[in-house]
């Protein structure tokens, strides 16, 4: 009896919550359980995708509440005329969500157009630059408040950074030290770290979708203006250093460290985890290193990462809650947007914040567990923070980056034996037609046909030179004959590491194919060998296969991955464009 009292009254205020605010049972938050109140004012917001660490479970306690007749920030019943609050989110890549904002505004039938309440990117380079390249004051960047802060680190080996602060005689590392690895004749050997290798593998993602990439390629170009233009106590990075030669080849310099790219930082994650062989060290956010030693990656890395907060100075991420002012928000709507800010903001949110690895804002947060040196970071630093630059100097290093980055040496690798006939060669052919139109103009690239023969079709030239050339034979090619595979990809990697010269060029092979061997003078051992004899070379082997049909032998084209360290990708259309960034990213 005593339990049905208690009941009564939980279900009783239910339903009155139901039958004062009403419900669309068809709208839910983020895949949550809440339903929108009728009379509710619906915001939406695009978030950094670290945050789903927190924010769908922030937004659906903040629904929750609001459902339930309570103001999530007071705990206090609202009143007669307080409208309830209902929030939708996403996660969203902050440089592709910002170019959506730009085209909403400017170019409104752009098939990439994003029109949220909020934008909350990684850092407020993106809020600055949507302003600029829009002409408007889309954000208040003064009234954009953080709402977790995370600076951004070189994910290092514990032992390779104890290494060079032994050889730096316990002084503080940056940039400056990477360097000299590269530089020293044995390379990590030099710094007492076993194997063959003789240079140092960086990695970092794309500056024009991600956060951390455009934190840290500013970073060098302030880093390259200290050493190559003797600016030492520079304080805020202007045009004058972006567009000084000697500091673009310092920066070209840094990029030379590139094992190679990715689009993303959720891919480096899985990346860096697989050990020292594969990456030295890679730009990330604090949080990204924290989630990798606490074991929630794919791989149990062998040893513990460590966070290098470079002496040059780095970024804080700090998570900024920018308000759109454009012709689809409403002022009611930015006036909500702005209690839903201050809730992240609350102190019970940014203590689940800081246990997802980020560091809190509200003051009434203690730092603690897990930012602690156990898992890898330093409370007490970074002890230099470099001063954002201007919007439009953002926009010049962004724009910089086809110019510094490392270049590629890319060879495609076409299967057209009979086993490929059909579907699968008009979708093989689709997939490297559309991969040609990505394809940087500083890139060389090639194109290898097999059957039962090995033929250089196209060899490696200029992309801009060559792309034409290989679209022509692409679009000629026909499956017939049986399947060398292992032949094909022999001589593939035989081509890409000729091609050193003294260039200093990332080597990729993308193999289009079922992975069906059926005619090779070598065996599937003899590649994996092949691929591995390449690791110590300065620019290792990346081999990237993609799979064509449902019997395809995804046993033998994992194999050749794993060898190189990338990953089998799937052929399939519904998923080719995902497969084509994911692949382009690489170089």
């Amino acid at each position: 009896m005593k339990r049905t009292l208690l009941i009564f009254p939980i279900l009783l205020m239910s339903l009155l919550a139901c039958s004062l605010f009403g419900s669309d049972t068809g709208s839910l938050s983020n895949g949550g359980t809440v339903s929108k109140p009728k009379n509710a004012i619906e915001i939406s917001i695009i978030y950094a995708p670290e945050s789903k660490l927190y924010m769908p479970e922030a937004i659906d306690n903040f629904n929750r509440s609001y459902a339930n007749g309570i103001n999530p920030l007071t705990g206090e019943k609202l009143g007669k005329d307080e409208k309830p609050i209902y929030v939708t989110g996403e996660p969203g890549s902050s440089g592709t969500v910002h170019q959506g904002i730009i085209n909403a505004i400017i170019a409104p039938n752009n098939a990439n157009v994003a029109k949220p309440t909020i934008f909350a990117p990684s850092v407020s380079h993106w809020l600055a630059l949507v302003n600029y390249q829009t002409g408007r004051q889309v954000f208040d960047l003064a009234d954009s408040p953080s709402t977790a802060l995370a600076p951004v680190v070189m994910a290092i080996w514990e032992s390779r950074l104890q290494a060079l602060q032994r050889a730096n005689g316990g002084a503080p590392v940056g940039w400056e030290e990477l360097l000299q690895v590269m530089q020293s004749p044995n390379g990590w050997a030099d710094y007492g770290i076993g194997g063959d290798r003789t240079t140092v593998y960086y990695g970092h993602t794309d500056p024009y979708v991600s956060s951390t990439a455009l934190s840290t390629l500013i970073a060098e170009f302030y880093a390259s203006a200290k050493y190559n233009a003797g600016n030492t106590n520079l304080r805020r990075l202007t045009m004058q250093e972006v567009q000084n030669p000697d500091v673009q080849q310092g920066v070209r310099d840094i990029e030379n460290l590139i094992k190679h790219y990715s689009s993303r930082t959720t891919e480096f994650k899985e990346y860096i985890a697989q050990g020292p062989d594969y990456l030295d060290f890679v730009a990330l956010e604090e949080n990204d290193l924290i989630y990798i030693n606490q074991g929630k990656t794919n791989y149990k890395p062998p040893e513990k990462l460590v966070a290098l907060y470079p002496k040059e100075g780095t970024f804080w991420h700090e998570h900024p809650f920018g308000i759109v002012n454009a012709d689809w928000t409403t002022p009611e709507q930015r006036a909500a947007a702005k209690i839903f800010t201050e809730y992240i903001r609350s102190k019970d949110v940014q203590q689940k914040i800081m246990e997802s690895g980020f560091r809190p804002v509200n003051p009434d947060v203690p730092l603690g567990y897990p930012i602690v040196p156990e898992l890898g970071v330093d409370p007490n630093q970074p002890t230099t923070v470099l001063d954002e630059p201007d919007p439009d100097v953002i926009a010049a290093v962004q724009a910089s980056w086809q110019y510094v980055k490392k270049q590629a040496d890319v060879l495609l690798v076409f299967d057209v034996s009979g086993s490929m006939s059909g579907t699968k060669i008009d979708q093989a052919r689709q997939a490297a037609l559309a991969f040609l139109d990505n394809m940087p103009s500083q890139n060389r690239i090639g194109l290898i046909k097999f059957n039962q023969d090995v033929q250089m079709v196209v060899p490696l030239a200029s992309s801009e030179g060559a792309s034409a050339n290989i679209r022509q034979r692409v679009e000629s090619l026909e499956a017939d004959g049986d399947t060398a595979l292992y032949d094909a990809i022999l001589e593939a990697i035989k081509t890409v590491r000729a091609q050193d010269g003294g260039d200093n060029r990332i080597k990729a092979i993308v193999v289009l194919s079922d992975g069906k061997d059926t005619a090779s003078f070598n065996a599937l051992n003899d590649v994996v060998m092949a691929i591995t004899q390449a690791h110590g070379d300065r620019n290792p082997v990346l081999v990237i296969p993609v799979a064509y049909g449902s019997d395809a032998d995804i046993s033998a084209l994992n194999a050749i991955a794993r060898a190189s360290s990338t990953k089998v990708q799937s052929g399939d259309p519904k998923d080719i464009q995902k497969v084509l960034e994911i692949i382009s990213s690489y170089f």
